[in-house]
C-alpha cells in the first residue's frame, strides 16, 4: 500500500524493498505493526535489471510462499539433487530431496521476476510503502532513529523507533559502533545460460575444478552458469567464442554431462565477503545483503539474508509495544541469529580456501572427505538440511 503523505514518524521503517525487506515488511503489516518500507525504484516497472537466477532452498521458498511473495509467474524451477564433485578425483557426494521428504530440495528464480514481484506485492499489500525515496542519512537519537530522505518533492526527515536496513549498504559508515570488514577474494564470478544437449532433470551441478568452482544450476530448459575465476581468467573467458566457451566448461565436467548445445550473453562481476562486527546499534538493525554479503559458492547469501527477516519478524511480534528498538530486543535479535550467519559465513568463506589449494594432499583429503559425507547417511542428510533450514 502507497503511503501518502509521507509521515513524519512510524514505529518501524525498513530500507529496502527487495525480497528480504519485503518479507520483513510483510510479516509486520499481518501483525498490526506500523511499519513502513523504503524504497529507491519509482515504481515495479522500475526494477533491477540484474542477470542473477537464485537459488533458494525449500525453507525460504516456505517463508516467501506464507508472506504472499511467491507465484507461478516466478517460473521456479526445482532443484530435485545437488551433485557435488571435485575435478580430477573420485570424490563426489549427491544431495538428495527425497532423503528429506521433500517436493525439492528449492527453486531456482530469476532474481528480476522475484524482485519485482516484492515489490509489487508492497504496492498492494498490507504493508506501508514508500516508493521513489532514498534514504541518505541515519543517525540514532535517545529514543529515536532519524532518517533523512530524499524524495520527488525534495529533502525531508522522519524518524522511528526501529530502523532496519535491509539493502543500503552504504549507509553502515554513518552507524556509530558498527564496523564492516571487506574481505576481496581477487575473483570475478561469470554468469551466463547454457543449454544442455541432455535435459538436466531438476540436476544442480557444483563442480570444483582446479582453476576455481564452478556451480550449474537447473533454470527453466536451460543451466546457469556462476563460474568463479581470477579477475584475468574472467577475462579471458569472456573473449572466447561461444563453441570454445561451452567447451572450456564441458571440459571441467568431464564426463558428467553431455555437453552443451547453446550459451548465453555472458557478464561477470567481483567477488568479496562483506562482515559487520555488530548487526545491531542504537535503534537499528542490519539484515540481508546490509548485514552480510557472501561468495556465491553454496549460494546461501539470499537464503540468509530472508533468515534475518524471518526471526526478525518473530522478534518483534513477542517484543512489548514500549520495548521496540531498546537494546534488550535487538541484543535478543543478535543472539539468535548468531550462530547461524557466523557458521554459514565461516563455511562460505572456508570452502573457497578449502578447495583453492592445488597440493595433491589436499585434494586426496578433500576426495576422502566427500566420498564419507556420499557413504554416511546422517551425515549426508545433517548436512542437507543445514541448507535447507540454516543452522539451529
Amino acid at each position: 500500500m502507497i503511503a501518502r503523505p509521507l509521515p513524519c514518524h512510524v514505529d518501524i521503517a525498513i530500507v529496502g524493498g527487495g525480497p528480504v525487506g519485503a518479507l520483513v515488511a510483510q510479516r509486520l503489516a499481518r501483525q498490526g505493526k506500523q511499519a513502513l518500507a523504503i524504497e529507491t525504484r519509482q515504481s515495479v516497472e522500475d526494477g533491477p535489471t540484474d542477470p542473477r537466477a537464485l537459488a533458494l532452498s525449500w525453507a525460504s521458498y516456505q517463508a516467501l510462499l506464507d508472506a504472499g511473495l511467491w507465484r507461478d509467474g516466478l517460473a521456479p524451477t526445482a532443484i530435485q539433487r545437488v551433485h557435488v564433485s571435485q575435478q580430477g578425483s573420485l570424490g563426489r557426494t549427491e544431495l538428495n530431496a527425497n532423503e528429506l521428504n521433500l517436493p525439492a530440495l528449492g527453486y531456482v528464480v530469476s532474481y528480476d521476476k522475484l524482485a519485482r514481484l516484492a515489490l509489487e506485492q508492497l504496492t498492494l499489500g498490507p504493508a506501508q510503502l514508500a516508493l521513489g525515496t532514498t534514504v541518505t542519512g541515519v543517525r540514532s537519537l535517545s529514543r529515536f532513529a532519524e532518517l533523512q530522505l530524499a524524495t520527488h518533492t525534495g529533502p525531508t526527515s522522519m524518524t522511528a523507533r526501529l530502523v532496519i536496513l535491509a539493502d543500503g549498504g552504504k549507509l553502515i559508515s554513518q552507524i556509530n559502533g558498527v564496523q564492516q570488514t571487506v574481505k576481496p577474494y581477487n575473483q570475478h564470478a561469470i554468469l551466463a545460460t547454457l543449454t544442455p544437449t541432455v535435459p538436466h532433470a531438476g540436476v544442480a551441478y557444483e563442480r570444483f575444478a582446479d582453476d576455481g568452482p564452478l556451480a550449474l544450476l537447473p533454470y527453466g530448459d536451460d543451466f546457469m552458469l556462476v563460474w568463479t575465476q581470477t579477475p584475468e581468467q574472467a577475462e579471458a573467458r569472456l573473449a572466447l567464442s561461444d563453441e570454445d566457451f561451452m567447451a572450456e566448461v564441458a571440459q571441467r565436467f568431464s564426463a558428467r554431462l553431455a555437453g552443451f548445445s547453446a550459451v548465453g550473453p555472458r557478464r561477470s562481476w567481483p567477488l568479496a565477503l562483506k562482515t559487520l562486527d555488530s548487526v545491531v546499534a542504537p535503534r537499528m538493525v542490519m539484515i540481508g545483503n546490509a548485514a552480510q554479503t557472501l561468495h556465491p559458492v553454496a549460494g546461501q547469501g539470499l537464503n540468509l539474508g530472508l533468515r534475518d527477516a524471518a526471526v526478525l519478524a518473530d522478534v518483534i511480534a513477542t517484543t512489548p509495544a514500549r520495548e521496540l528498538g531498546e537494546a534488550a530486543m535487538l541484543q535478543r535479535y543478535a543472539a539468535l541469529r548468531r550462530k547461524d550467519a557466523g557458521v554459514v559465513t565461516a563455511f562460505t568463506d572456508n570452502l573457497i580456501s578449502f578447495f583453492d589449494r592445488p597440493n595433491p594432499v589436499f585434494k586426496h583429503a578433500r576426495s576422502l572427505g566427500m566420498l564419507a559425507m556420499d557413504q554416511i547417511g546422517p551425515l549426508r542428510r545433517g548436512f542437507a538440511r543445514r541448507m535447507v533450514y540454516g543452522v539451529k
